[in-house]
């Protein structure tokens, strides 16, 4: 709006010739008095008499084009601002520019790049602001004409009446297992949450998502749910507990229910305008915008990063490489963790707000953005882009033909030179292996390379599941605390072609006993070597926390090896490898009353040795509980 108010004055600042014929002049003289009380209908009715009784009536014209371009009827703007150049000649440069700009945002390229040099022709004594502006358009009319030569696939789908209605629907956001959309909706001006969930592959009703989010007050939209579906970050406006115009709030998904939205904050909110969050997969990192000062433009894409205290950081501007001297919008990180999905209209693009995208380098800065192309990006804005975790569909709004409403939910799949980074996902329940009940337990997934958690969450109180998403090319330890139980351990090694097969298990966790027995899966050594590599040092945290918690447990540590090799060279390796894991829970404060350690050599083997892979599964750290 701040642009459009900034292009609409130019024009009306300047008086241009009155009509010779009396009845135009008259017709012209009426619509002021409406024009100056913002009643356009009439207006325009008195400017239409005005053209009609004198078709050379150049002020008339353009006083139609500023009120339709007020209107946002574009195109009825840019026919009045031709005819106003087709009636007599051009006394100002800012008529090309009005007519350029109409032109731009009608597709109408090689006409708007016409003008906009025609514009810079004339205005020598023109705001240098929008001499710049002439220029970034001059640019983006290049850009799309090429581009228009070169199509990317595209078939928008609409995601049906059960999602979409005849209101606006707006804003959505998915779960990383595709199960689950939640979005905007628009109703006589009120925006709620609502959700539809996948059942035997359809969309099911959109149903409100709860009271203690949706108020008859307030707006809430803009949101961004985590991909496990158990945190909502939102924008509401107008609060009483709000720190500006617009804040970010936050809300956990308790059982079937929500929990009532938290404001997050002064470190985040300010008095100026936050707003369309993303927060990234593992929850650590949050990205927003906002207009606070420090920015480059007017809305700025901003991140905050959670420490390890759990507050949110002094958020950061995502600078230059994202952020242009005009207005970005609706940032979506993917799960990936590293493509950055956003709209802006300071890049080169079609017009107006394009979708771009952005990979988040080496350094911790994003690469330069990349627009998704001809005809996802049109004349139109384009926003509120978001990506599906296996990256196969982009979903977004619009109000295409044959909608349901005013803006309905699309779909797409997204061309190969558009998928982000491939990712999996690890979903779960998890029970007591005695009586099958469903367990509240922590789940911690922590990435070996860069020992970051990729997942820190408890499993649902009142159902016992989780659902954790892992990106590719990386090793993962797996492990799950609950209290009474043994520690579990796994371990994952994402591949690219793993993100078509997400990982579903159902986890049972035995209660400490005697005779429990747990297999340490994240527990590493060199090939024929004692040294524990820094990789096992999340796991045996992990294990010396179950003993701190468990003063009474006794285990034995057990070194096992395979069957390559003399059998007395494997007994010693295996039992300096037990000695090692033993002497690291000795140096992390665990009692040396409640640990043994014993080296099994090639005398135990669980599995086949006969094959590379049983081998590998022979050379193994385990626990056995030998007294609670």
């Amino acid at each position: 709006m701040r642009k459009f108010l900034l292009i609409f004055l130019c024009l009306s600042q300047f008086v241009y010739g009155q009509s010779t014929i009396k009845k135009a002049q008259n017709s012209f003289e009426d619509a002021q008095q409406y024009v100056r009380q913002n009643v356009f209908d009439e207006a325009i009715k008195y400017l239409n008499d005005a053209v009609k009784a004198d078709p050379k009536f150049q002020r008339a014209y353009l006083q139609l084009g500023d009120i339709y371009k007020r209107l946002r009827n574009i195109q009825k703007a840019k026919e009045n601002y031709r005819l106003a150049v087709k009636s007599a000649a051009v006394e100002n440069a800012n008529v090309y520019f009005n007519l350029g700009e109409t032109e731009l945002q009608t597709g109408d390229y090689k006409e708007a790049k016409q003008n906009f040099e025609l514009f810079l022709a004339h205005a020598a004594n023109v705001d240098q602001k929008f001499k710049d502006k002439a220029q970034k358009y001059i640019i983006d009319c290049n850009f799309s004409m090429e581009a228009i030569k070169k199509p990317v696939p595209y078939e928008p789908f609409n995601m049906g009446f059960y999602v979409n209605s005849e209101h606006r629907d707006y804003f959505p956001a998915l779960t990383a297992d595709g199960e689950q959309v939640i979005f905007t909706r628009n109703i006589q001006g009120n925006e709620d949450f609502y959700t539809s969930v996948k059942k035997n592959g359809e969309w099911q009703k959109a149903v409100s998502l709860s009271e203690n989010i949706n108020t008859p007050n307030f707006n809430e939209g803009a949101q961004s749910i985590s991909p496990d579906g158990r945190y909502l970050f939102f924008t509401s406006c107008n609060r009483p507990d709000g720190a500006g115009r617009c804040d970010l709030y936050v809300c956990r998904r308790e059982g079937k229910d929500w929990s009532a939205p938290v404001n997050l904050g002064p470190t985040i909110n300010t008095p100026e305008w936050e707003s369309q969050p993303s927060i990234s997969a593992d929850g650590s990192t949050l990205y927003f915008l906002s207009n606070r000062n420090g920015g480059f433009g007017g809305y700025d894409i901003w991140k905050s990063v959670m420490n390890d205290e759990g507050q949110w950081t002094t958020p950061t501007n995502l600078g230059p490489n994202i952020n242009t001297p005009y207005d970005e919008a609706t940032p979506f990180i993917h799960p990936d963790g590293k493509t950055l999905y956003f709209s802006s209209d300071g890049w080169p693009g079609f017009g107006q707000k394009d979708i771009f995208y952005s990979k988040l380098q080496a350094d911790g800065t994003f690469s330069k953005p990349v627009n998704l192309g001809y005809p996802i990006n049109t004349f139109n804005d384009e926003f509120g882009f978001v990506v599906s975790a296996d990256g196969k569909e982009g979903l977004f709004s619009s109000n295409l033909n044959g909608g349901f409403g005013d803006v309905d939910i699309y779909r797409f799949k997204l061309p190969e030179n558009l998928k982000p980074n491939p990712v999996t996902y690890v979903k779960g329940i998890i029970r007591d292996r005695e009586t099958k009940e469903t367990l509240e337990a922590s789940v911690l997934i922590i990435n070996l390379r860069n020992k970051d958690a990729a997942y820190n969450e408890y499993t649902d109180k009142s159902t016992g599941d989780f659902m954790a998403v892992m990106p590719a090319y990386e090793q993962y330890s797996f492990n799950i605390l609950a209290d009474g139980y043994l520690l579990y351990s796994n371990h994952y090694d994402i591949k690219p072609t793993d993100a078509n097969k997400p990982y579903e298990v159902e986890i049972l966790l035995d209660k400490i006993s005697v005779g429990s027995k747990v297999l340490l899966n994240n527990i590493f050594f060199d090939t024929n070597k004692y040294e524990l590599l820094p990789t096992s040092m999340v796991e045996l945290n992990l294990l010396a926390e179950t003993l701190k918690s468990n003063v009474s447990m006794v285990i034995e540590i057990q070194g096992h090896t395979d069957n390559v090799g003399e059998v007395k060279t494997n007994q010693k390796l295996s039992e300096n490898r037990a000695k090692a894991v033993y002497d690291y829970l000795i140096a992390k404060g665990i009692d040396k009353k409640q640990l043994t350690y014993k080296g099994y050599g090639e005398e135990k083997p669980a599995f086949d040795n006969t094959t590379e892979e049983g081998k590998q599964k022979n050379r193994r750290t385990e626990f056995l509980v030998v007294k609670t």
